[in-house]
Parts: C-alpha cells; structure tokens; sequence
C-alpha cells in the first residue's frame, strides 16, 4: 500500500485496486488471526456470544468485498487487454472509486444478512463450535431448532455470490486467453504472467469458499483447515504473490527503500 501510494507511475487502475485488496486482507485476516493466536498460545478458546456475532459479521463483510474485488480486477484486466484502445475511458478513476464504492456497499448487505439469519435463531444447546472462528456454518449448528431452511439461505446467499464470482472470473480468463492468440509474443507474456498471479489467488480463495459454503447440511472434519486457505494464507500470500511476480513493484519498492520513504 505504501509502495503505491508513495509511487506516482503506479497510480493506475490495477494498482488501485491492487492497494484496496491489500487494505481488505489486513482486516480480513486481523478478524480470525488474532483470537486464533490467543487460543494456540494462551489456551484462552472462549468468546462471548456479541465478540462471536461481531466477529461473523467483519469476516463476511470483508470476504465478500475481497470476492467482489477480485472480479473487478479480473474485468479490469479484461478491457486492458481485449479493449487497449478504450482502456484509459472505460476505467477511469471515477468508475474505479465507484466500483471500490459498490464492493464495499454489496459486502455490507451480505454481511447484514448472514448475521440476521444467524441472530434470529434460538439457542439453548451446547456452546461449543468445531472452529477457531465464529462462522455462520459452525454457530448455527449450536441452535435447538431446524436449520435447514436457515442453511438454503446461506447456501443462497454466499454459496451463489462465491460460485457466480467464481464463474465470472473463468469466463474472463477464458476470453482473454482466446484474445491473446491475436497479439505478439511480448505482449501475451507480459499479460499472462499479470493474469496467472491474479488466477493463483482466485483458485486459493474461491476454492475454499465454494467448499465451505455451498453444503449447509453437511461437515467434514477438516473443514478446519480449509478455512485456513481463505482466512489466513490467502490475505498472507496475496501481496507476496503480486509482489514477487511484479516487476514494477520491486523496482518501486526498491526506489522507495534508497529514498527512505519506510520508517522504523
């Protein structure tokens, strides 16, 4: 974020949007990490019932702003490179701070409506969930009434939002890799090694989020470790796997570094 910030050739609409994923998964992970942390180390594996919707509705509301990001950098990348020439009009600044606007608006719905179905059910059973985070799966399981209807919603609501993201952003790539066939060896290298960085988050975050979210009656015992991928390692390797695979954004950061711009 600061390398962009701090970089002017980088203030483009795919670093833009670059800064805001990395923005989202310091507060995606800082929602899960740090109580999680707590449990491994000071063996403290309670939280109470209000920490525990909080905690549920910023996990949502920042997860579904990363999906719908994603898909906007895959639909940036779509007109960068099938639509050169109309690029620099169609994403303009304005459209990509009303786009960053509307991802945030659609996460704060859906977010809105996982932690409703979730409040307005009855709980008088055991207290314990089979996770390190509270999530909308694990904490309904906790009520002492049918939840199967309350399960078709979630399946719904973020099973549909994550599978049709997901779609969405193969569609893309396969329209952009049948549209580099048409362009020189230079410049189809240079579009697919921008394109599979973005792929690889893709499959490490909808992959996860498909599985977890799109069977509401059933679990498995690691499931566990498969919230892991989309709650810790993703937003952990997202800027690593931009970075590394950029070399625009080594040179700025190497630049930055000669100027002194990170303090101590």
């Amino acid at each position: 974020m600061v390398t962009i910030i701090f970089t002017e050739h980088l203030h483009s609409p795919m670093y833009f949007f670059l800064s805001n994923l990395s923005f989202i998964d310091i507060c995606h992970s800082s929602v899960t990490v740090p109580k999680m942390l707590e449990g491994l180390l000071l063996k403290r594996k309670t939280i109470s019932f209000d920490n525990c919707i909080a905690q549920l509705f910023f996990l949502h509301l920042f997860a579904c702003a990363e999906i719908f990001l994603l898909t906007i950098m895959a639909y940036d990348r779509y007109i960068a490179i099938c639509t050169p020439l109309h690029y620099t009009t169609v994403m303009n600044m304005r459209v990509c701070i009303q786009l960053v606007i509307a991802l945030w608006l659609g996460g704060t719905v859906h977010s809105l409506v996982q932690t409703f179905l979730t409040i307005r059910l009855p709980y008088c059973g055991p207290n314990i969930i089979d996770s390190y985070f509270c999530d909308v799966p694990p904490v309904i399981k906790l009520a002492c009434t049918d939840i199967y209807l309350t399960g078709m919603l979630m399946v719904s609501n973020s099973g549909t939002i994550s599978l049709a993201c997901f779609l969405a952003l193969v569609t893309s790539y396969t329209v952009i890799l049948v549209s580099l066939r048409k362009q020189s060896a230079e410049g189809c290298w240079k579009a697919l090694s921008t394109c599979s960085a973005h792929f690889m988050v893709v499959v490490l975050f909808f992959g996860p989020c498909i599985f977890i979210y799109t069977r509401p009656d059933t679990s498995f015992s690691f499931d566990k470790v498969v919230s892991v991928f989309y709650t810790v390692i993703t937003p952990l390797l997202n800027p690593l796997i931009y970075s590394l695979r950029n070399e625009e954004v080594k040179s700025a950061i190497k630049h930055l570094r000669q100027r002194q711009v990170f303090f101590v």
